[in-house]
């Protein structure tokens, strides 16, 4: 049975992830205060969205199958997330090659062998970052596994724990890996235990939405810092926002299940279409400027939602293989 509540969570979850795509850099002199808004935003939206990842994983079967389905289980995992990583990562790369002589592009490429050496090994200097979370689930999609079948949820959870205190190079994303394995395991350990647990989400949800706010404002503060901004923000955003999602209010409201039914394809391509409306924009003398931002922040993000569901209705539903690979 389709878990509507999870739909919903990550139709907002996405909704966070366009907002905090519409700058690539610094925001424009005078519009420095949204990089509070910013920095608080990636203190959880992604720790959040690892979890659902892991709780989605446990109620598909896809962290209890025997080992003798390991291969068929990575090789799915590999066809589900590394193609489209390598795929959009190598489109990326060559549309901003070709693009940024003629108009604005952030995170401009060094070159074709550079550009695919920071794709996929120097990744701190990638051209397509944003695309960090498909190789970062596949990692936690096939090590869990293994790691549960031997340790256990606990064992699993003890694993999280390490390699978020761990400083790995930014090499392959193996430091935001490092930095978000514990958030799968926890979706992994909240689904075991969701009878006693969504409950508790629910009828607690104005304390947990109290816990939450006061991480974010000890972040904000500066009072956490480093990765304890990361995991304490992270981890208090769970019950708030996954109750938050089965209040009879929100359960009411159709957009989230929108955006949720989408949310792959809007994680895909939200970042081109926010590239090309910004680069429109300022052809069209919408200066990136304080004033200019109310401009062009709700028109990217408008467009990095819109565009992407468009460009999956109209086109890749006509291409069956990208139909499956963007769903």
């Amino acid at each position: 049975e389709r878990r509507l509540d999870l739909d919903r969570a990550k139709g907002i979850a996405i909704l966070l992830v366009v907002m905090g795509h519409i700058v690539a850099a610094a925001p424009p002199a005078g519009a420095e205060w949204w990089d509070g808004p910013r920095y608080v935003l990636y203190r959880f939206h992604m720790p959040f969205f690892l979890y659902l990842s892991g709780y989605v994983a446990w109620l598909s079967g896809g962290v209890s199958f025997p080992p003798a389905q390991t291969r068929q289980h990575a090789a799915g995992r590999a066809q589900r997330l590394l193609l489209p990583f390598f795929l959009l990562g190598l489109i990326v790369l060559v549309g901003k090659l070709v693009a940024q002589d003629l108009v604005h592009v952030d995170n401009r490429a060094a070159g074709l062998l550079p550009g695919l050496r920071d794709l996929v090994l120097t990744t701190e200097d990638s051209p397509a970052t944003f695309i960090w979370f498909l190789l970062v689930l596949f990692l936690c999609a096939v090590l869990a596994p293994p790691v549960w079948r031997v340790a256990g949820t606990p064992g699993l959870l003890a694993a999280g724990l390490v390699l978020m205190a761990l400083e790995p190079p930014a090499i392959a994303y193996l430091d935001r890996f490092a930095r978000h394995a514990l958030f799968f395991a926890v979706g992994v350990a909240m689904a075991q235990h969701q009878a006693l647990l969504l409950p508790v989400f629910t009828a607690w949800l104005p304390g947990w939405w109290g816990v939450f706010a006061t991480t974010l404002a000890a972040a904000l503060a500066g009072w956490l810092p480093g990765d304890w901004s990361l995991l304490v923000c992270g981890l208090a955003a769970i019950p708030a926002l996954h109750g938050l999602v089965r209040t009879p209010v929100l359960s009411r409201q159709t957009w989230p299940l929108a955006l949720g039914r989408y949310t792959m394809a809007i994680y895909l391509f939200n970042v081109i279409a926010i590239g090309v409306v910004k680069a429109t924009l300022l052809q069209l003398g919408v200066p990136w400027t304080a004033a200019g931002f109310w401009i062009h922040a709700p028109a990217l993000t408008l467009a990095g939602v819109a565009l992407p569901i468009l460009f999956k209705r109209l086109v890749l539903r006509r291409a069956p293989a990208f139909d499956r690979m963007t769903d």
